[in-house]
């Protein structure tokens, strides 16, 4: 997750910075409601950490900002010291999805971040991707292509997924960038070369390609089995 810390306690913001980097996530901290109001409203993030005492623009009131101004509906995890009921709800009504009063453990903030972010992106419910030879697990990231294992970065993997979603469909060059890099490349070598990747570590396991190129289209995936 592309994540965005607003929180004016250096330790806390630096000891969350620290964390959810070395679990994998990308950060961005702000240390003053302005600021963070900047970030959020000009980049994309997948999910914000944002305390609601804060210099300049408190945390209230650039969350009602960001939801009614900006029409911004990435998840906002609330933090506070504050553990009142009202407090709470007044969080709600002004947007927050999810309110965590501090202190508070590091893994619980992950888990609640990464629940908040599968739900916003509809990834609660998770099944295993069957097309022809070729399975998907999404909990576990394991591909089996006749029977044998295929192991992809995860750039090919959001790939390989997005097709097996809907096999025989064309996607086009716009869309399989989004999943993969949430926005569009500037050169389509970046796609063409994971492509690429994806189809030789497909070929090399199950002895065929069965990804099809559509000239001028995109791509889709064959739902059929190969002897």
């Amino acid at each position: 997750m592309r994540i965005l810390i607003i929180e004016d306690d250096q330790a806390i913001a630096t000891n969350l910075y620290d964390y959810l980097e070395s679990r994998g996530h990308s950060a961005d901290a702000a240390l003053d409601g302005m600021t963070g109001f900047r970030l959020a409203s000009t980049q994309s993030f997948d999910v914000i950490l944002l305390d609601l005492k804060l210099p300049k623009l408190d945390g209230m009131t650039l969350c009602h900002k960001l939801r009614h101004e900006c029409e911004i509906d990435v998840p906002i995890l609330m933090l506070t010291a504050r553990d009142t009921l009202e407090d709470k709800l007044i969080g709600f009504e002004n947007g927050a999805d999810d309110y965590l009063v501090k202190p508070f453990a590091l893994k619980e903030v992950e888990a609640r971040l990464t629940a908040m972010h599968k739900r916003y992106k509809g990834k609660v419910a998770v099944r295993k991707l069957e097309v022809g030879d070729l399975s998907f697990d999404p909990r576990t990231l394991s591909i089996r292509f006749k029977d044998h294992d295929v192991k992809l970065p995860p750039k090919c993997i959001r790939l390989l997924a997005l097709l097996m979603s809907e096999p025989g469909r064309v996607f086009s060059r716009k869309e399989l960038e989004h999943e993969a890099w949430e926005e569009e490349q500037e050169t389509s070598d970046t796609l063409r070369s994971h492509m690429h990747v994806l189809r030789r570590a497909l070929t090399k396991a199950g002895g065929y390609d069965p990804i099809e190129t559509v000239h001028g289209l995109g791509y889709c995936l064959s739902s059929g089995v190969q002897d």
